[in-house]
């Protein structure tokens, strides 16, 4: 059984996720390049780099895509996944990142957005259960934020994806062509309903 928790990034953690990020993990699954970029912003100051994990007031600046193009920045937070088992790993106990996105005011996303979700998991964990368990946990943060519902997407060959995503509750909705900066690559869309379904707990 997982024994995932979601914890605010802070200086505790930092060294788990210095080190996943060295050996070659990216936070980013469409932009491996995302991995050098954040040990360089950690060690020009670890601090404002993890301010900026909380951020409903979008202060972190414009978002890169996978093309290159820049577009503005949503209000979002990242959580990071912990392995809270005790395993004794030390800092490693670091198993992946989620973030979630939005709009004020509204559930709807910016076309260019691809859903309110995403999450990727150190490939040294993966298939234990820590995805789906984390996902359950960050739609509580949804559910705080007052989202009715959220939105994911995921590659039509990406099983393991799309089985954290039924787990939860979703459903598909539309299969689609993502746009010119994802390459317009196909993509599958699901919905989670969050309006009266309970938080589960941690």
């Amino acid at each position: 059984m997982s024994t995932t928790m979601l914890v605010r990034p802070a200086r505790e953690h930092l060294a788990g996720y210095v080190d996943a990020l060295q050996r070659g993990w990216s936070p980013n699954t469409m932009r491996p390049e995302a991995a050098q970029e954040e040990l360089a912003q950690i060690a020009a100051d670890p601090d404002a780099f993890l301010a900026l994990m909380d951020d409903p007031e979008a202060r972190g600046g414009p978002v890169t895509l996978p093309d290159g193009s820049q577009v503005t920045r949503l209000p979002g937070l990242r959580r990071w996944l912990w392995d809270g088992g005790g395993n004794g790993e030390g800092d490693r106990a670091f198993v992946g990142s989620i973030n979630l996105r939005w709009q004020a005011g509204t559930a709807e996303l910016p076309a260019h957005v691809l859903g309110h979700i995403g999450y990727n998991v150190v490939p040294w964990k993966r298939r234990q259960g820590h995805a789906t368990r984390g996902l359950a946990l960050l739609l509580d943060e949804a559910r705080r934020i007052g989202l009715p519902w959220v939105e994911l997407t995921t590659d039509p060959d990406n099983t393991a994806s799309q089985r954290v995503i039924e787990a939860n509750r979703g459903r598909l909705v539309e299969r689609f062509e993502k746009g010119a900066a994802y390459g317009g690559a196909p993509g599958l869309r699901y919905r989670i309903d969050l309006a009266g379904s309970e938080p589960h707990a941690r």
